[in-house]
This record gives structure tokens, C-alpha cells and sequence, in this order.
């Protein structure tokens, strides 16, 4: 992950602490965000959500480290991490999902790496596919009462 959490960590573009933003947010590289970002989406290849930064949108990205606030759904490509600070309302997508004590979530989480299909269809695909039975394996059974 190219995002790291120090003075010398390198961003493409950075909402600072007492920046607010509104509207679309779409950026090839990495975005820290420590103010505040609402809209209608915010596409960013790394996106990183520092403790004061405050995100109402739905996401999407490669990788997405959060430890402040996001009311919206997230859908990373790669992971999602959520450090003890963080506070998510949605749903999050992603074949990776890192969760560390303190965590506050609300939402239904998708771990998959084929976010195109309902995880259900997926596992209920891959539980169907041996079909063995009872009868498979013993024969016909006689009728017997339960």
C-alpha cells in the first residue's frame, strides 16, 4: 500500500484538517483526507482517512486505511483497514478486510474476491457443486420414520 502514516508520507492531494469539500472527487493516485468531504462519490486509487477526517460519500478505491469517519459505502479492489479510531455507517466490499480492536460498524460486509457477485450466489454455487446425498453415497435408503 503506498499510504503510510507519518510527516513524510507521500500523497497525491491531501483535504487538510480545516478543509471542507463537496461535490465528486475523482483522482489517479492517492488522497488523504483530514477535513471534511460529502458527495455524490469520491474515486481515489489509495484513499487514506486520517482521525479528524470526516467522509460522507460512497467509496471506491484500491485500498482504503480510515480512522476517522465515513457515512457511505466502501468498495476497495485490494483491502480495507480500519484502524481502533475509525467509525464506518455502511456497507463495505473488498477480498480483504482488516479490523482492529476499537472499531466502531454498522453495515454489511462483503469479503470476496469477485465483488461483481453476491457473496451468497457465490458460496451456494461452490456448496453445490459435489451434489453428494445420502442416497449417493448408501444407495436407496428404505423409508423410515424420524
Amino acid at each position: 500500500m503506498a499510504l503510510v502514516k507519518n510527516q513524510t508520507e507521500v500523497t497525491n492531494s491531501t483535504i487538510g484538517e480545516n478543509s471542507y469539500f463537496n461535490g465528486k472527487f475523482f483522482i489517479n493516485g492517492s488522497l488523504k483526507i483530514d477535513g471534511k468531504f460529502e458527495g455524490k462519490s469520491l474515486q481515489a486509487e489509495h484513499l487514506y482517512i486520517g482521525v479528524t477526517g470526516k467522509v460522507k460519500t460512497n467509496i471506491t478505491a484500491a485500498s482504503v486505511i480510515v480512522e476517522g469517519i465515513v457515512v457511505g459505502n466502501v468498495t476497495a479492489r485490494n483491502r480495507v483497514m480500519l484502524l481502533p479510531t475509525s467509525k464506518i455507517l455502511g456497507d463495505i466490499k473488498t477480498p480483504e478486510l482488516i479490523i482492529q480492536n476499537g472499531v466502531i460498524l454498522e453495515g454489511r460486509c462483503m469479503i470476496s474476491n469477485d465483488l461483481k457477485h453476491s457473496a451468497k450466489d457465490l458460496i451456494e454455487l461452490e456448496y453445490s457443486k459435489d451434489s453428494l446425498s445420502v442416497e449417493k453415497i448408501f444407495g436407496k435408503q428404505p423409508n423410515t420414520k424420524e
